[in-house]
């Protein structure tokens, strides 16, 4: 059940229905020479379209920005800070709950260190502040590591290769441009660098030439299952209280 294409009367029975809404995160960054810059957010918001499709949950507008530290520099990528992010997933869950939503899957398209660690904190909170609720926060690459692994032929792939670019050209076909060469980008151990892109050069971390769209159909299909069956686990998840525990 798609939020935005809902009138009040249509979400007001929704409710009837479901108390477990996707919230779809995304970002708007480089991904390579070949692929568009809203990536991550087309990929999360189509997965979870699916997913709510398929089982009947609400999906979310997606939320097109993100944090992108390591890419902040390529032409294109518009990050905002870790403190925005924050707020916004909060004041998300905060709405959304005040809507009578308890049950939350918080998807990130954008995979980025820095900014599923906002997403979490974020999270943590919510948690903390409303004790009828479960929360869950999942990335892009936990799906390909959970999911996709036999599927994929690079063991390295990440940021527009070999998944992203078979998943684009078969979403958006229209909107691939060709392909990137090969890459896996090293940064320096320990030392953050303000160049970022001359360790970078070619935004893109795996192979994008071993894509195709119909891989990207089959990723498609074995993404929303997944992501389906952590949405149900979700449902089903009871948590022993700490005087259990204690005790």
């Amino acid at each position: 059940m798609l939020i935005e294409a809902m009138t009040m009367r249509e979400f007001e029975e929704g409710l009837k229905q479901t108390k477990s809404v996707i919230v779809p995160l995304g970002s708007v960054e480089e991904h390579g020479n070949h692929l568009p810059l809203g990536t991550d957010t087309i990929q999360a918001y189509e997965i979870s379209a699916r997913v709510g499709e398929k089982i009947g949950v609400f999906v979310c507008p997606p939320l097109y920005y993100g944090l992108c530290r390591s890419s902040s520099k390529h032409p294109g990528t518009l990050s905002i800070k870790g403190s925005t992010l924050r707020s916004l997933v909060v004041d998300l869950v905060e709405a959304l709950y005040g809507q009578g939503l308890r049950v939350f899957l918080l998807f990130s398209g954008h995979a980025g260190g820095t900014h599923l660690a906002m997403i979490l904190d974020a999270a943590e909170e919510m948690l903390d502040k409303f004790d009828d609720i479960t929360l869950g926060v999942i990335s892009y690459l936990d799906i390909a590591d959970e999911a996709w692994a036999a599927e994929l032929e690079c063991e390295k792939d990440s940021h527009a290769g070999e998944s992203e670019t078979s998943l684009m050209t078969y979403l958006r076909p229209g909107w691939v441009k060709g392909t990137s060469p090969e890459e896996y980008p090293e940064f320096p151990k320990y030392i953050l660098v303000r160049n970022k892109r001359s360790y970078w050069q070619g935004g893109v971390w795996g192979d994008p030439g071993k894509a195709s769209a119909d891989k990207g159909e089959r990723l498609l299909r074995s993404a929303v299952d997944f992501l389906a069956g952590v949405v149900k686990k979700l449902e089903k998840f009871h948590e022993e209280s700490l005087s259990d525990v204690v005790t």
